[in-house]
């Protein structure tokens, strides 16, 4: 089995479908162009899969859940939009048997989890995919963020994850795709103050500095990543740490530095993804 793991931004809620879905000619806001056009252009860049473990930020539970529905509904888990964003249609398939040895295999090895048959999948994971795999044919797992955040219990989520997927011989792909935002401060979007920029840069910088650096050994990689909050900008752009530690599961279904590192501006404010090839 190869596997693609993949750590992207998934911008404003349904913003970025809305955006792309404006009549020509209507005037309005563009924040998303640039996002939109690097996951549609990263769908093409990385062998399609056949199965994707989806990691978003906006499903933290106390145990890690996972979705074993057929066909989970969306969670349209946003609000003050127009009425369409609650009208918006993602009907990909769940992969039942796929999350029972996910949990089964996270419980093997001395992680909390359950199934989850009832949760649907919210829009860290519908929107992004929407983008980029637009016709929903690809079967999809959905697996919660636990609700203490804690960085180091992340990593291990994540190895052990890679871990279980590499047992199941009957996928030749799978995409692991952790769904967050690489700045995540909400008051400070569109605060154009020069120390606001200043911050988001020194954070944003020493976050692709750790993820890609070579000259970085992996035990001090995987320090740097536990310590987050310590690095320059790291509270100011991620007060709370939810859309960050999806990057903490890719990293630890890999432990070593990023194949791809992908720069953009989101929202004023600069991100950026990051990509493991399988």
């Amino acid at each position: 089995m190869k596997i693609t793991t993949a750590y992207i931004s998934h911008g404003g809620g349904p913003l970025p479908i809305l955006e792309s879905n404006r009549p020509e000619g209507e005037s309005g806001e563009n924040h998303h162009k640039e996002m939109i056009e690097i996951l549609q252009q990263l769908s093409k860049d990385i062998p399609k899969p056949d199965a994707i473990v989806v990691v978003s930020a906006h499903w933290e539970a106390a145990s890690v859940n996972v979705t074993t529905g057929e066909q989970p509904k969306l969670i349209y888990d946003y609000y003050g939009f127009p009425a369409s964003a609650y009208r918006l249609q993602y009907p990909a398939l769940g992969i039942p048997n796929l999350a029972a040895s996910i949990v089964s295999g996270l419980q093997n090895k001395g992680i909390s989890a359950v199934t989850n048959s009832r949760r649907g999948f919210d829009h860290g994971m519908f929107i992004p995919l929407t983008i980029m795999y637009p016709n929903a044919d690809i079967p999809c797992v959905q697996v919660s963020l636990c609700a203490d955040l804690d960085a180091s219990k992340h990593l291990d989520l994540g190895k052990s994850l890679r871990q279980i997927l590499e047992e199941r011989q009957n996928y030749e792909h799978v995409l692991i795709l952790g769904s967050g935002t690489s700045f995540h401060n909400m008051r400070a979007f569109f605060d154009d103050s020069e120390q606001a920029h200043i911050n988001a840069h020194r954070f944003n910088n020493w976050l692709q500095d750790t993820m890609a650096s070579s000259a970085i050994a992996e035990p001090a990689r995987l320090q740097q990543l536990i310590e987050w909050n310590r690095a320059p900008g790291a509270i100011f752009s991620h007060p709370r740490p939810e859309h960050l530690i999806p990057l903490h599961v890719c990293y630890g279904a890999n432990e070593r530095n990023v194949d791809n590192t992908i720069s953009l501006t989101l929202l004023t404010k600069p991100a950026s993804m990051f990509v493991w090839n399988a």
